[in-house]
C-alpha cells in the first residue's frame, strides 16, 4: 500500500456559525498546527501512513486537541465548509501582519484565498512514475472535486456553485502543462520563477502538483489540491481510497497514461480539464463532463461509478475496499453542498444549516474517537 496523508484547513468560530480568527493563539499554544495568511483558518497535517485505521485516528486526534483548546478560549468550535459561508468576505484578517508574503497574497488575491480545504498526499518516490500519476489525476481531479464539494454559500447566500471555493480560487499560473517528464517539470518551474508568474516553488496552485522536500528537484509525492473540506473522516478516507486504488492501478498498468492512450492532443486535454473543473465547481456530481480518453460526454457521477468498478478489485486485493465503499454513499446521497442545498430548498437558511452541521460534525468525531481510536490505543 502507498503512504498517504492529509493537510487539513479548517475555520474556527462560534457554535452559531460565525467565523472568528484564532490561528495566532492556536499556533502559539499547540504543536502540529500552522497558520494560514488569514487568521480565520488553521491547518494541521497528518504524518504519511499506509494503514487506513491509523490514518483515521491521525485525522481525529488533532481535532480533539484543538476542540479542547478552543473551549478554553471561550465558546468556540470548528466550522465546516470551504468558504466564508455566513459573512466576512469583505476584508482580510492577517494572522501575521508583519509577514511580507501574506501582504502579497492579500494584495494579489484578496479573500478569494481565504478558503478551507483538504490537500491529499500520496507517496510516489520515482519521479517519472510521479509525473505519470500527476498527468492522470490532473485529468480526473474534477471527479474528486465533485465528491468533496462543500461550499455552496458565501456571505449567507447561495452562489449558484456547489464549490464556490474552486470557482473563485486563483489557479496559478494560469496555464500549467501536462508535465511529460521530471526534467520538463524542473525546466518549466525555473522558467516561471524567472518570469515572476510564480513567486516561489510553492506558488504552484493547480488542482494537482508534484511535491517533495526540495521542489522541483527532490520529489516524493502527488498532492491533490482541488478538494473542498470534507469534514466527515469516513467520507474523506473513501475519497483517499478511490485515489489510492486508481494510482495503484496506474502503477500496474502504465498504459493508463493519458499521453499514451488519449485520442486528444496535450493542449486539448488541458482545455478539456479546465472546462471539467469549472463544470464540477458549479454542479459537482451532476456536472456534465468530457472524458479525457476521447472527449465523450459523461456525468461526473457516472464517471466516478465507472472508475469505482475498475478499481474495486484493486482495493479488495490490497485490503482496503471497506474504506472505498462509502464513495457509493456519496454518489447515492450527494456531497455536503448538495445536502445543504436540499435543506435550503425545504426552508432552512444558511445559518440554520451550518449550526446543524457544526453539531453533527462534533458528534461524529466523538463517536469515531470513542469507537475506533480508543480501541487502537489499547
Amino acid at each position: 500500500m502507498l503512504s498517504k496523508g492529509f493537510e487539513i484547513e479548517m475555520y474556527t468560530g462560534t457554535p452559531q456559525g460565525d467565523i472568528v480568527g484564532l490561528s495566532d493563539k492556536i499556533v502559539a499554544a499547540l504543536d502540529g498546527f500552522v497558520r494560514e495568511p488569514d487568521s480565520r483558518n488553521v491547518e494541521y497535517t497528518t504524518a504519511p501512513l499506509c494503514c487506513y485505521d491509523r490514518l483515521l485516528c491521525a485525522l481525529l486526534r488533532p481535532r480533539k486537541q484543538l476542540r479542547q483548546y478552543l473551549k478554553s478560549l471561550g465558546n468556540y468550535t470548528l466550522i465546516p465548509g470551504s468558504t466564508l459561508s455566513l459573512g466576512g468576505s469583505d476584508r482580510f484578517h492577517y494572522s501575521d501582519p508583519h509577514n511580507p508574503y501574506y501582504r502579497y497574497i492579500e494584495q494579489s488575491y484578496g479573500t478569494n484565498v481565504v478558503t478551507a480545504s483538504v490537500h491529499i498526499n500520496v507517496g510516489i518516490s520515482d519521479p517519472e512514475l510521479l509525473m505519470r500519476a500527476c498527468r492522470l489525476i490532473r485529468l480526473e481531479a474534477p471527479l474528486y472535486l465533485a465528491l468533496s464539494a462543500s461550499s455552496p454559500f458565501l456571505d449567507g447566500q447561495p452562489t449558484g456553485y456547489h464549490s464556490t471555493r474552486w470557482q473563485v480560487f486563483p489557479k496559478t499560473p494560469t496555464y500549467v502543462p501536462l508535465f511529460e517528464s521530471h526534467s520538463h517539470f524542473i525546466n518549466w518551474t525555473q522558467e516561471q520563477l524567472r518570469a515572476g508568474t510564480m513567486r516561489n516553488v510553492r506558488h504552484l496552485w493547480s488542482s494537482v502538483r508534484p511535491n517533495g522536500n526540495r521542489r522541483p528537484y527532490d520529489l516524493n509525492r502527488l498532492e491533490l489540491r482541488i478538494c473542498d473540506l470534507v469534514s466527515d473522516p469516513i467520507a474523506l478516507l473513501s475519497i483517499m481510497a478511490l485515489l489510492e486504488a486508481r494510482l495503484t492501478q496506474l502503477l500496474k498498468e502504465p498504459t493508463l497514461d493519458p499521453l499514451e492512450i488519449s485520442k486528444l492532443p496535450s493542449d486539448d486535454l488541458i482545455a478539456l480539464t479546465d472546462a471539467n473543473e469549472a463544470a464540477a465547481a458549479k454542479s459537482s456530481l451532476n456536472a456534465q463532463l468530457q472524458h479525457w480518453q476521447d472527449g465523450r460526454k459523461i456525468s461526473a457521477r457516472d464517471w466516478i461509478e465507472e472508475i469505482y468498478q475498475e478499481v474495486w478489485p484493486v482495493a479488495k486485493k490490497q485490503g482496503f475496499s471497506c474504506f472505498l465503499s462509502p464513495v457509493k454513499k456519496i454518489l447515492r446521497e450527494g456531497n455536503k453542498a448538495q445536502q445543504w442545498l436540499q435543506l435550503q430548498a425545504i426552508g432552512l437558511d444558511s445559518r440554520q444549516i451550518l449550526v446543524q452541521e457544526i453539531q453533527a460534525m462534533a458528534d461524529l468525531e466523538q463517536e469515531l474517537e470513542d469507537k475506533l481510536c480508543q480501541l487502537m490505543a489499547v
